[in-house]
């Protein structure tokens, strides 16, 4: 079985949280403001107010750190679960955590 790096997991999942952030904002630029996600990112991103350069550049960097977070807690959850059941040499004993 093999385990997930660490430090690829947490640049994409931080990427992932950038370019989603980018999206939304492009999708907030383009439709009518009855269909914004505006309060949306109000509250989830501290600091981050509708739309201004420096509240872009904050909003981006804390997306990418929340993907980043996720990623530094999910691969040592997926790594530790992984390796008490999953793989072809702990076949034996993986059939009480499979059922």
């Amino acid at each position: 079985m093999q385990r997930l790096n660490w430090k690829v997991v947490t640049w994409a999942l931080g990427l992932f949280g950038a370019v989603t952030f980018v999206l939304c904002v492009l999708y907030g630029l383009v439709v009518p403001k009855t269909a914004h996600m505006v309060q949306f990112l109000e509250i989830t991103l501290p600091g981050f107010r509708w739309l201004s350069a420096g509240s872009f550049v904050l909003g981006l960097a804390e997306s990418f750190l929340y993907g980043a977070y996720a990623g530094l807690v999910f691969v040592p959850i997926y790594n530790f679960v992984a390796g008490r059941c999953g793989g072809p040499e702990r076949r034996r004993g993986a059939e009480r955590w499979t059922s």
